[in-house]
């Protein structure tokens, strides 16, 4: 059996990792990299055998990224956001108060992981984040209203299902596998709605071990 080191940098509660489990002749060791306790303390709940490191996600990957053989990297997205923009366009200043949506820097901590994966890592990489409100800097390939960039071939997903936005908890936990009763003085429909889909976070890590047959371009 082949065994796989991954990395699963700011990984959140694990929604993309969720179906990563019993892929056929693969081993998976994984390292899961999250900044707040309170919620890397609900990933270990969900996923006890990975290794939890809690820690800035980004110098982590600067001091380990030789020790895996896989990366998947889903730096904060706020910043990158169309309607976080649109909200910090607007003409209304109280409502821009109210919710603290001024004008920001963009995060580049994005393109700075993605050049120096592409750089450095001689492993399979995946760096996620939201369709940007500008023209992305490095072209990556959009999946289900997200940009990916890797150095592998992703194919053509689409699920089917409706993921429009909702900020129903229990709509939100039945569509991403998550039961989140019991843990308090968190925002949960943030914590889902921040998980990747599980079906496509399957679908990207059997794309970058060849496991997925290769469609022809239309």
């Amino acid at each position: 059996m082949k065994i796989l080191k991954v990395l699963n940098s700011y990984c959140g509660i694990g929604g993309n990792r969720k179906l990563w489990d019993n892929i056929k002749g693969i081993k998976l060791e994984i390292t899961a990299v999250e900044y707040k306790q309170e919620i890397a303390d609900i990933y270990h709940d969900f996923f006890p055998n990975d290794k939890i490191v809690v820690a800035d996600a980004h110098q982590y990957l600067l001091d380990h990224f030789k020790e895996f053989d896989f990366i998947w990297s889903s730096p904060p997205c706020p910043t990158h956001s169309k309607a976080r923009y649109a909200m910090a366009k607007s003409e209304n200043e109280t409502f821009k108060e109210k919710y603290n949506q001024k004008p920001i820097y963009p995060d580049m901590k994005l393109y700075k992981e993605i050049l120096f994966l592409r750089g450095y890592f001689k492993g399979k990489y995946c760096v996620e984040n939201v369709v940007a409100w500008y023209k992305p800097l490095i072209v990556p390939q959009e999946i289900e209203s997200h940009w990916w960039w890797s150095n592998f071939v992703i194919q053509p997903y689409k699920s089917g299902k409706n993921r429009e936005h909702n900020s129903c908890v229990k709509v939100l936990e039945k569509r991403k596998g998550f039961n989140l009763n019991g843990y308090n003085k968190i925002d949960k429909a943030l914590l889902l709605r921040n998980c990747v889909e599980p079906e496509i976070g399957k679908h990207i890590l059997t794309c970058a071990l060849g496991l997925q047959r290769q469609k022809p371009l239309l």
